[in-house]
């Protein structure tokens, strides 16, 4: 099930975010079973998108510079009005809100077009 979400969300990336995906690839454990899936971009960057039944995290680091929305609930977070919810806004330690769809198609849909928007601010 989790290599077909994969499936899907890579399809999405490369048909509709073209413009700036130029390769996507399933990461696997030893054992064979999808771990994560990577997304290379047209600058030499990539994101790396890992879903669970409850978890997410969709992560994008740009040199020094973190992006990243996850629902991993730790207690430094806390104090985000949506958490466990919450987003890495450039970095580690700069936290704030998240409003990501919980719905892996459209949270990508969602991370990648963030993404289109900070590489067209060059």
């Amino acid at each position: 099930m989790i290599f077909e979400i994969y499936k899907r969300l890579c399809e999405i990336a490369l048909k509709e975010f073209g413009d700036i995906v130029v390769k996507g690839e399933i990461i696997r454990l030893p054992s064979g079973v999808p771990l994560k899936l990577r997304l290379y971009l047209l600058n030499d960057s990539f994101i790396d998108v890992w879903v669970s039944k409850e978890k997410y995290s969709y992560h994008w680091q740009k040199g020094d510079l973190v992006f990243r929305h996850d629902n991993a609930p730790h207690e430094r977070w806390k104090y985000v009005k949506t958490f466990p919810k919450h987003f890495h806004d450039g970095s580690e330690e700069n936290v704030v809100e998240s409003d990501i769809s919980d719905e892996p198609e459209e949270a990508v849909r969602e991370f990648l077009s963030f993404v289109r928007r900070k590489l067209a601010e060059k």
